[in-house]
This record gives structure tokens, sequence and C-alpha cells, in this order.
């Protein structure tokens, strides 16, 4: 029987992962590779699918073939559409059909399981082996919904960048999914591949510049629009009061025309010369082309990879009030907000440099707050959380946690419960609802 893998993929820096994983072994040999591209955009006509982006055409040579996900399922959107139980052999023969599958044995590889569209693709081939590539700093964070036995027990590995060596991914886990770390220079070797796509930048000459990573948080709804634009413009603030005259903004594709002029103001009262990169590139295909001196962002992934696999120097800034506002306390961006806050030197206090490594105090946080997030999940991890916080929650700490949540859990740290039985019974129902509330 004829084996063809299936590679789903949403985004070049996730493109560029599975091209590292694949060019280092991890997937089996099979007769066929396809790569199944979703444009998740909220409007995916006015943006480039990844076949289109700038560097696709480095990483195709790795498939047979490239299938569009949104040109399957047309007229639904990637982001918002799962089949119905009673639909999915129907939508399994179409698949089979369209792209001309027909018996044969399929592997899959997905990104971000818990949600569609890879939850989707997963549920439409229900005999198909399944393996996960993680989504940045977001795999060492809970699984962030509760997944279908029938799906997650069949993922057999978890496939991650070494972002924050010696902490282990809690995705998946408890599923006994086995994390396996994609080799650092095999992602590197990619995304040198995308740089050299990259001809138009100027020759860098003496110290590199300051490169500042936008992420479009507002869209988020976890700041206002004018909260990210002053925080962009603190970017440029902090980089020019650690020495850099040279700076480079790279902002979220799809972020406001306006945040760039305001930050060509600050630019330029500040006697600093800047240049904005609204181009679809991974901000790693730029380390290579730009050698730049400081990568200065709020939570983003490549704070790590440039630090991790380049060298470069970098800092954060605006995590702290990120830390409050995230909503519910389970949001799957909490995990990678902690890293960077309790990692990444402070940009606004004039800190840069490589992030602290990750100790034991630092493991134990995480399984902390991983646990605040999915009792219900992993509620394996409860000693553990409650030993690290009997030790470590002290008035700096205390912001990776929410006290309600802590009284809730039951956990060091929480509002002490009074001991007469009449209250402690009406505690105890108010801990109930709550969870059922959580769950």
């Amino acid at each position: 029987m004829r084996t063809t893998q299936i590679f789903y993929a949403s985004s070049l820096y996730g493109a560029a992962t599975l091209a590292a994983a694949i060019d280092s072994g991890a997937f089996a040999t099979a007769d066929r590779r396809l790569l199944l591209v979703a444009n998740n955009a909220t409007t995916p006509e006015t943006s480039p699918p990844l076949d289109a982006m700038p560097g696709f055409e480095q990483l195709r040579g790795r498939f047979d073939g490239v299938l569009s996900w949104n040109e399957a399922i047309a007229p639904f959107h990637p982001g918002g559409w799962s089949p119905r139980q009673d639909d999915i052999p129907m939508w399994e023969r179409y698949l089979r059909m369209l792209w001309d599958l027909g018996d044969d044995s399929i592997e899959l590889a997905v990104e971000s399981i818990q949600v569609t569209p890879a939850l989707a693709i997963a549920q439409l081939f229900p005999d198909a082996k399944l393996d996960v590539y993680a989504d940045g700093l977001m795999s060492y964070g809970p699984t962030r919904n509760k997944i279908d036995p029938l799906v997650g027990e069949r993922v057999r590995t978890l496939f991650h960048l070494d972002l924050v060596p010696g902490l282990k991914p809690l995705l998946l886990a408890e599923f006994g999914t086995e994390p396996k770390v994609v080799p650092t220079e095999a992602f590197v070797k990619v995304v040198a591949e995308l740089a050299d796509t990259v001809t138009d930048l100027a020759p860098v000459e003496g110290d590199g510049p300051a490169l500042l990573l936008g992420q479009y948080l507002a869209a988020l709804g976890i700041i206002t629009h004018e909260e990210e634009e002053t925080l962009h413009v603190r970017m440029v603030r902090g980089a020019v009061a650690l020495g850099h005259r040279r700076i480079v903004f790279k902002p979220h594709p799809t972020a406001p025309v306006s945040w760039t002029r305001a930050l060509e103001r600050e630019a330029e009262a500040l006697e600093a010369e800047l240049t904005v990169l609204d181009r679809p590139i991974i901000a790693e295909a730029l380390y290579r082309q730009l050698r730049p001196a400081l990568v200065a962002g709020c939570f983003s992934t490549a704070l790590f990879t440039a630090s991790t696999f380049y060298g470069i120097p970098v800092a954060r800034i605006g995590t702290e009030p990120l830390l409050d506002r995230l909503t519910p306390y389970q949001n799957s961006n909490r995990i990678p907000v902690t890293l960077v806050d309790a990692l990444v030197p402070d940009l606004a206090l004039g800190e840069s440099g490589a992030p602290k490594e990750a100790d034991d105090t630092l493991k134990g946080l995480v399984t902390s707050v991983g646990y605040a997030m999915q009792p219900q999940l992993r509620p394996d991890l409860r000693e553990a959380a409650v030993a690290h916080l009997g030790r470590h929650l002290d008035s700096r700490t205390m912001r990776y946690f929410k006290r309600r949540r802590l009284t809730v859990l039951g956990l060091p740290g929480g509002i002490p419960v009074p001991r007469h039985a009449a209250v402690r019974r009406v505690v105890r129902r108010a801990r109930r609802l709550k969870r059922v509330a959580l769950g």
C-alpha cells in the first residue's frame, strides 16, 4: 500500500520548521509528501497564502505537491469550520478523490492540534498516524483545550525547536506524547535558504541595527490600538537609550499603517534612522541579512530564536501588564508571556543580553502556571505546583498568578479559607461551581 504524508502549515515559520524536521530525518520515508497550506487570515482573499510568500520556493522542493485547504473547504473559513461527526466519512472520501489519495495509508503532521483547521484535518482522516510540530513558545504550555481522545491518543511525537534549552514542553503530555527536538542546525540552515531570497536590503556596515518586532496584540484584544502604538514608541526610545541610532521595525503584516508614521516621528525626534520592513518574511531570515546588534519585542518567539540560535542580544518590553490582562487565565499566550517576562532582559530598565537559563525554579514556575491554567487536564502537576508555590511565591512572582485562581484551586497564595464548618461548605461549593465554569 502506498504511504502519503500530508504536512499542514499556515505560516512560513511553520513550513521552515517542517523543512528542518524533514531534513534531519524526523519523519520516516514515504511514497509521497504533500504540503497542505491554509490561509487563516480574517479575510484570506486580501492576504497572500503561504505558498505565494517570498522564500517559499526555497522550501517547495521538500514536497511532491502543494494543496490548498481553503480551496478544499470553500466557501467556509479555515479558522471557523469543522466537520459534523456524521459527515466525516463523506468528507474523507471527498478529500481522497480531490487530492488523488486513493486508498493510500495517510500520515499527518500538523500544527496547533487544539484548534481548527489542524483539528478538523485530524478528524477527517481518523485512521491516519499523527504527529504534531510546535507553534513556538506555546508548546511549553499545557494543551489549551480538551482534545477528543480519538485524536489526542493518535499523536505519536511532538516536534519542537529547542527555544528554551532544558525546558520540556507540556503540550499534549496528558496523552503521553513524546517531545522531540528539531535540531537547531537544521532550522538555521533552512533559514539561511530563506535569507538568500532577501536581496534588496542594503549591506550592513559596522554595528548592525536594532531590530524591533511588532506583534499586533490589539487584534487579539489584549491591549488597545493606542496602547500598542505607545508600546512600539517605547521600543524605539529604549533602543535609542541603549545607544542604537539605526533602527529597523518589522511590523505585523496586518498592523495599521498609522503606527509606522508614529514611529517615524519618534525616531526623527530622537535623531535616529528608522527603516520599516513591511514584507511577509520571518524575522529569523533578517538575522542573517541584517546582523542586528539587538532584537527587541514584547513576547515574540523570535526573541528566543535570536538569542539561542544566533547569539544576538535581546530585550523585552510591556510584558508585565499583559500578565494581568490576559483573559481567561488559561489563555494560550500566558506561557509565552511568562517565559519572556521571567527570562529576557527588560528594555525599560536599560537592559539587554541573553535570556536567563532554564533552571529548576523556572521549570517549577512553568509547571505551576501550567497547572493553574489547566487543572482538569493536568491534575498530575498539582503536587509540583504546591511545592513550588510554597517555596517561591512572593511579591514579584505573584504577577504570574491570580489570587482568585489560587484560592479556587486551594493553592499556596490563595485567600485562607475560614475554619467555621458552614463557611467552609459555602467555599467548597463555590470552588465546585468555579471548576465547572472553568472546565
